[in-house]
């Protein structure tokens, strides 16, 4: 059965991941870069979509299979997390997932005028077109390394729309946290995580306070970045200009919106996602 770390893209998740598998995929809750994050893999991809007859050209026909391939990875009936950017809606007449092949989702969320200036970095785009992208209910994501490849494709929709489908889905139970909540007090929400996980998966081992006390320390945003900056990270990027990787760790909780926008730009911000901000009182 899965359980979902779930959020729309540049909201925390790798974060998030970074805790639960040095938690549950070490002895000592000591992070050790990718190959404790190996352990929480992407979906959907093409890995899990092998021997599935859809059109890799077009962008979600993968989606036909999103159910059938989740009933094939759950044949042992293990208990796994993926991570996933996808909303929790159906595309056309496919659902995303149902209780049969999922326990439940951790979904985190972010400040969006965060949001927008970390996409901005990521994605190598202007304020103005990250915002474009944050408000398109439309919006997908795949690898765009592979040309006419859309097996990796994730239907995200808009940062709003994403939020909501997971925060108000009525399928499957999940635990809504706020990354600023994570960011001031890690260890006693990060302690909550996996109080969750284990009511989820009837786990009787009883929470490890010093597993969570080295999965806190040594995923911490400087070790992180020490870790890139040693072994490198996977989910970095290449620079369409410089031809070299930006780093995936740039600011982390140093990144504040009042630094990064004119008044004009923070008012436009202000009035687009006030509805927003207000029910999630940032």
């Amino acid at each position: 059965m899965i359980i979902w770390l779930a959020s729309y893209p540049k909201n925390g998740n790798t974060w998030l991941r970074s805790l639960i598998s040095a938690y549950y995929y070490s002895k000592d809750g000591v992070f050790l870069g990718d190959n404790h994050l190996k352990n929480v893999e992407q979906f959907p991809v093409k890995k899990y979509l092998e021997n599935f007859d859809y059109n890799l050209a077009t962008p979600g026909d993968t989606s036909r299979f999103w159910i059938s391939a989740q009933d094939k990875i759950n044949k042992d009936r293990k208990i796994r997390f993926f991570k996933t950017h996808n909303a929790l809606v159906k595309l056309g007449n496919n659902d995303f997932t149902n209780k049969t092949n999922s326990l439940g989702g951790i979904y985190i969320v972010r400040d969006p005028r965060n949001v927008l200036d970390s996409m901005s970095r990521h994605f190598q785009i202007n304020h103005d077109k990250a915002l474009e992208v944050m408000q398109d209910k439309k919006n997908f994501t795949y690898d765009f390394k592979k040309k006419n490849d859309y097996s990796d494709y994730q239907f995200i929709s808009s940062w709003e729309l994403n939020y909501q489908s997971w925060k108000n889905n009525k399928l499957l139970p999940i635990k809504f946290l706020k990354y600023e909540d994570l960011l001031s007090e890690t260890f006693f929400v990060f302690k909550e995580i996996i109080e969750y996980i284990d009511k989820l998966t009837n786990n009787k081992n009883g929470f490890s306070r010093e597993k969570a006390k080295n999965a806190v320390k040594s995923t911490s945003f400087e070790n992180l970045k020490k870790i890139e900056e040693t072994n490198g990270f996977n989910e970095s990027i290449i620079s369409r200009e410089e031809k070299k990787k930006i780093p995936f760790f740039h600011l982390g909780p140093k990144n504040n919106w009042q630094n990064n926008f004119d008044k004009e730009f923070v008012d436009k911000l202000n009035n687009i996602f006030v509805k927003n901000l207000e029910e999630l009182k940032y």
